[in-house]
């Protein structure tokens, strides 16, 4: 039977979502479906913004970062009235199924409608914090970003023998700051999973000088917290549909606070966006077809209410509210791992 199915992608952008997004047209062409693109994520269906894909649509999008479709930090839940239009928008559009493309929030809506909207999500994120997921769309890309940045900054922290600090994302997950950092040779990782200590910190910089090296690389997640119980930094005090504050500034408190209590030169770099952006590697590319793949085959089976998810190398199926309601535990060898690399 042929169905007309829906797609939206939501929540920060990363630079796979297109491939998800053309696999997952592709497939259902097979099925002789319908795709039904909806614009700008939760948004595209309070306001009745859509647009029928086709396969020029989706050609040539495979190495394309962010997303045609556009994206925001919709919440209907947040918006009077506007749930009854999300409802009145799928019948309007004649839409039998939905798939979600983002993290924990865009994913989150489906969840609350599952016993109203037959829906399917596909977790899409550089922070890989969704449970029961090892890689979402995204996070590989943004993983060799960093990486990268990493690298380069080495060379300046060692000709002008400063500590320099690299605040990437990560709001309550450090899984892109710890894989970074331990790839581009950090002597520091802070994440939001464990509280900072100065004096480790401080402790590592003076054993390194002991050495004989003159420079230090510290990684740290957006989201982490000095030991103490104080806050997470944010830029604004604004916040977004789904109750997040703007983080960032982490980084510049930690080079300030180093250079005030040991007088070495302290420098402090925000990746910011560019963690987002650019062409996706080749593994996050397979990533997002394999997924998008397994989420159109969710759809066709009947087997909504459901997550497409990579585990031990397979892909599968979680139910949705696993996935979003659980916490992704921290890899605690890899933390232990990164305590040694300096």
């Amino acid at each position: 039977m042929s169905k007309r199915l829906g797609v939206l992608t939501g929540g920060g952008d990363s630079s796979a979502m297109n491939a998800a997004i053309r696999a997952i047209y592709l497939k259902a062409v097979s099925f002789g479906y319908t795709v039904i693109g909806i614009k700008d994520g939760w948004r595209g269906l309070v306001e009745g913004k859509v647009e029928e894909l086709n396969r020029e649509s989706v050609s040539g999008i495979i190495a394309e970062g962010g997303t045609i479709l556009g994206t925001s930090r919709t919440n209907p839940f947040k918006i009077e009235g506007a749930v009854d239009k999300v409802k009145e928008n799928i019948k309007k559009f004649k839409l039998d199924a939905i798939i979600t493309i983002g993290g924990d929030d865009t994913n989150g809506v489906i969840t609350k409608l599952t016993n109203e909207i037959d829906g399917v999500g596909i977790p899409q994120t550089i922070d890989n914090d969704i449970a029961h997921s090892d890689f979402a769309i995204g996070y590989d890309t943004a993983l060799q970003v960093v990486t990268d940045c990493i690298d380069k900054l080495h060379t300046t922290a060692d000709s002008h023998h400063r500590v320099m600090v690299v605040e990437v994302m990560g709001r309550d997950a450090g899984e892109l700051a710890l894989n970074a950092g331990i790839a581009g040779g950090a002597d520091v990782i802070l994440i939001p999973e464990v509280p900072y200590s100065y004096d480790d910190i401080i402790g590592v910089i003076n054993e390194r000088k002991k050495r004989g090296k003159n420079f230090t690389i510290i990684v740290v997640a957006e989201g982490a917290k000095p030991a103490g119980g104080q806050d997470q930094v944010v830029k604004s005090e604004k916040v977004d549909s789904f109750g997040h504050a703007r983080l960032g500034g982490v980084g510049e408190i930690v080079a300030n606070e180093i250079e005030k209590r040991t007088g070495y030169e302290t420098r402090s770099t925000n990746l910011g966006h560019l963690q987002r952006g650019g062409r996706s590697t080749a593994f996050d590319r397979v990533v997002a077809i394999r997924l998008g793949i397994k989420a159109v085959e969710l759809i066709e089976d009947g087997n909504y209410g459901m997550m497409a998810v990579m585990q031990n190398g397979k892909v599968t199926a979680v139910p949705l509210e696993m996935a979003i309601n659980e916490d992704k535990p921290l890899n605690e060898e890899l933390y232990e791992i990164s305590k040694l690399l300096h």
